[in-house]
């Protein structure tokens, strides 16, 4: 299905701005997206960390791991699409604002739902090798494999993360490639919703739909490629 002039409007300029709002904004660099990750395995606030949440909802689908998992997936498609309500609305105006607060947020909780279903099919959250994995599913599926064709990413998040040591340099590339992949998607779906809608509240609705359903294809990719390892 092709996309609608205002769908394309908003990747072609999205794609243009996030480096430059990786420059600019305060914060936006790839060091936010290991800081989030620290914060989504360590807990944040109310949130409690990424295992410790894992284990609850093992405990009560009685130790079944696939259950326990899909629970955290939905869990965190909660999550994602009311932080995507609550920093999409205003119009465009506001973006210099919230884009950075949705980045933010929906990397940690993208993280915090990865890092759960790493934690759940026997993978040390401590390992930088799990790290890595963790961050490289943000990216998605089909992004993921287009960047290994172009050998920009050297390997899956299954094969980092069982790899037998590990490289300083892959951390550094994969976070560079979440943080501008992140800024991506908040700057088109912004643009979207503002060129293709002019109505504020309906920008609340449409982030809400976009960081769900992003965060369950994360999610459902996750659970398959990161198969299950002996603790």
């Amino acid at each position: 299905m092709s996309k609608s002039p205002a769908k394309k409007v908003a990747s072609t300029v999205g794609s243009a701005l996030a480096p430059k709002i990786v420059e600019f904004a305060p914060g936006m660099t790839s060091s936010f997206v290991q800081q989030a990750l620290t914060r989504a395995i360590v807990g944040v606030g109310p949130l409690p960390g990424a295992a410790a949440a894992a284990d609850k909802q093992l405990a009560e689908q009685h130790g079944d791991v696939d259950k326990a998992i899909r629970e955290v997936i939905e869990n965190h498609v909660a999550y994602a699409g009311v932080g995507g309500f609550a920093t999409n609305i205003g119009g465009l105006v506001t973006a210099a604002i919230t884009i950075p607060t949705n980045v933010t947020g929906l990397a940690l909780i993208q993280c915090r739902m990865v890092a759960g279903i790493a934690h759940l099919r026997g993978y040390s959250l401590e390992d930088q090798r799990t790290r890595n994995a963790i961050l490289e599913c943000l990216l998605g599926e089909d992004k993921i494999e287009r960047q290994i064709k172009q050998k920009k990413l050297p390997a899956p998040p299954m094969a980092l993360a069982t790899a037998p040591a590990c490289d300083p340099a892959i951390a550094t590339a994969i976070t560079a490639q979440v943080a501008s992949e992140l800024l991506n998607r908040a700057v088109g779906k912004r643009l979207a919703t503002t060129v293709g809608r002019r109505i504020p509240v309906v920008g609340g609705v449409v982030g809400a739909s976009a960081d769900g359903y992003a965060t369950w294809r994360i999610g459902r990719y996750a659970g398959r490629e990161l198969l299950p390892r002996a603790r």
